[in-house]
């Protein structure tokens, strides 16, 4: 048999980290073979030595998310727009449960995310992960029953003309999985609620509050009502000078899983909209 690198060994111990997280472990002091701290991942190791994560160094939360909350039972992040929430099958690496996986696993004890909601690829805000499937289980619970708080911030098209409002309509999603309203009966049901937040020289800055929470649900609703976000390129939106989509997850409120206490967690969009 071959000898093995600490580099092959550590993939074959933690089979479901990246390289990238393997690559960090080295460099800031984690590794351990037999007690001592290698970081030189091209060092031969053979069968009988102990290879470990040890508790030197300090984990550093992933540069690609921001960590808003983190106890025993849930990790609340602020993620960044043109992150994926979770892979496709396109991308498979580069997304906020991957980098919050290599995160955790890196951890004593170690642990590892579960997917609770999701946000679109382009919108950015909060997002929270369970540390359990119990914690999942209560959590989706209450998206579920409608009790969790989801409020966001977009900056649409024109000026619209209510300073409040609720956008209802039902939508559907075709074979090719684009999200419109439908004319008749078909669809499920979506109610957003709106207030002015600001208005520009030819925008308007609103806040949304979800009653439901459908895939695509603002952004396709905004668009019927002839004010699609700015960098909705997808739903008329005008392109803007953000080179993003203008919506941000703002506000998180629920029941924690674990202590029953109600949460709330806030993160403000880009002032720049205003």
């Amino acid at each position: 048999m071959s000898p093995a690198t600490l580099s092959d060994r550590l993939r074959a111990l933690f089979p479901d980290s990246s390289g990238r997280s393997l690559k960090q472990w080295l460099e800031s002091g984690r590794v351990e073979v037999n007690g001592r701290v290698a970081r030189d991942g091209r060092a031969v190791v053979r069968a009988h030595d102990r290879v470990e994560l040890g508790g030197r160094g300090r984990v550093v939360f992933p540069k690609g998310l921001g960590l808003v909350y983190q106890d025993d039972a849930i990790v609340v992040v602020d993620k960044p727009a043109r992150l994926l929430t979770v892979a496709t099958e396109r991308e498979r690496d580069r997304t906020a449960y991957r980098l919050l996986w290599d995160y955790l696993q890196a951890q004593r004890p170690r642990a590892r995310p579960f997917i609770v909601h999701r946000l679109d690829r382009e919108t950015s805000g909060l997002l929270v992960f369970a540390k359990s499937p119990e914690a999942k289980q209560q959590l989706q619970a209450q998206f579920e029953q409608r009790t969790v708080q989801r409020v966001y911030t977009a900056l649409v098209k024109g000026h619209v003309l209510l300073q409040s409002g609720t956008l209802e309509s039902r939508l559907v999603e075709d074979r090719s999985f684009r999200v419109h309203t439908a004319r008749g009966p078909e669809g499920k049901a979506a109610v957003t609620r709106y207030r002015v937040l600001a208005r520009g020289q030819d925008t308007t800055l609103l806040e949304l509050s979800l009653d439901t929470g459908r895939r695509r649900q603002i952004r396709v609703q905004l668009e019927a009502i002839g004010h699609p976000i700015v960098g909705d390129r997808e739903h008329g939106g005008p392109g803007g000078q953000f080179r993003r989509l203008c919506l941000h997850a703002t506000r998180l409120g629920f029941i924690h899983p674990g202590t029953g206490k109600a949460m709330r967690f806030e993160s403000a969009a880009p002032a720049a909209w205003v």
